[in-house]
């Protein structure tokens, strides 16, 4: 098991490396150099103001995901569960849509945004279950409600662009999910609300373990179900909103990084939630530096000054690949 972790940090490391010098304007020779105390102003600027924090809060964000998505699988025991499709996604982008797009009495400040997006993905969360609550043990059926909720949500976020259809250029980012642009502030925002959330996520590996097991086995335990998984979707609702105020919304890391971790580090969630967070950040950071990487080839061949891939649209193209593999390639079309 220590190998295993030892590997999926050298990957981060890896996936880090690749996001400093897959943008313009910085090679792996600077990077060298400037680490070394030399280069021009100008690279400086750009490794430690720019380069720097979008790596770390991809990494952070990559992060929360992984660990959001592998509690909301747990507490509803639906391989199926994810941000993306409980409404808890869809929920944070039109609260931090609505903040930034409406403008609601001073709620534009990035702290302001966090608690929209975290109101909006307990809102997301609260529908889902008033429509699906009691068939939560069903997982096609709740990803069928999920669905349906995600479209709605949907909806509102397009209602909201109409009625303010000036800030269109500012809110686009949650819709998408990208890292372009990120500064020392929204890393300063992001990574004590992953710590503090993280952290209760941890402390609750142990009901979260048994909860995979099923209610029954849990309540036998000595286990409130009904407060263990209430909590656990509080700490899932909060780590979803954290990622999504910092970069938006990315498609399928939250759904599909827990079954990778749960594949290599087992059932036992105080070995496969960390690895979840480390899975998540190597998949986002990743994801990142092949979308920079992807822009400078697209200008290229374009002949274009300057190209964005955002990273969001990476991970969805991907992820939705990868999860029509895995539903394919399981028994009875299920994971």
């Amino acid at each position: 098991m220590t190998r295993r972790f030892t590997g999926l940090l050298v990957l981060v490391v890896l996936c880090a490396g690749a996001g400093l010098v897959a943008g313009r304007g910085i090679s792996p020779a600077v990077v060298g150099e400037v680490l070394g105390g030399g280069g021009d102003p100008t690279e400086r600027h750009i490794l430690f103001q720019l380069r720097l924090p979008r790596l770390l809060v991809a990494l952070g964000a990559g992060a929360c995901l992984g660990v959001a998505g592998l509690v909301l699988q747990s507490a509803l025991r639906n391989p199926l569960a994810g941000p993306e499709v409980t409404g808890v996604t869809p929920g944070a982008v039109l609260g931090a849509v609505a903040a930034t797009g409406l403008g609601l009495a001073g709620w534009e400040s990035p702290f302001a945004v966090v608690v929209a997006a975290c109101l909006g993905g307990c809102a997301g969360a609260a529908l889902l279950w008033l429509l699906a609550g009691r068939g939560g043990g069903d997982p096609a059926r709740t990803a069928v409600y999920g669905v349906l909720v995600s479209a709605v949500l949907g909806g509102l976020t397009a209602m909201v662009l109409l009625v303010a259809p000036g800030q269109l250029g500012s809110v686009v980012q949650w819709l998408v999910g990208t890292t372009e642009g990120r500064v020392w502030q929204h890393w300063h925002l992001l990574w004590p609300w992953a710590l503090l959330w993280g952290a209760a996520a941890w402390l609750l590996t142990g009901p979260l373990t048994l909860l995979r097991c099923g209610d029954d086995i849990a309540t036998a335990a000595g286990l409130a179900t009904a407060r263990a998984r209430s909590l656990a979707l509080v700490c899932a609702v909060a780590l979803t909103a954290g990622a999504v105020a910092a970069v938006g919304a990315l498609g399928f890391v939250g759904l599909l990084v827990p079954h990778l971790a749960v594949a290599v580090f087992g059932a036992d969630l105080r070995l496969a939630l960390p690895g979840a967070a480390l899975t998540g950040a190597a998949v986002v950071c990743g994801a990142d530096a092949a979308a920079q990487l992807g822009s400078r080839l697209l200008a290229s061949a374009l002949d274009a000054e300057r190209l964005t891939v955002p990273v969001g649209a990476l991970t969805t193209c991907v992820g939705a690949a990868l999860l029509l593999v895995v539903v394919r390639r399981a028994p009875n079309g299920t994971f």
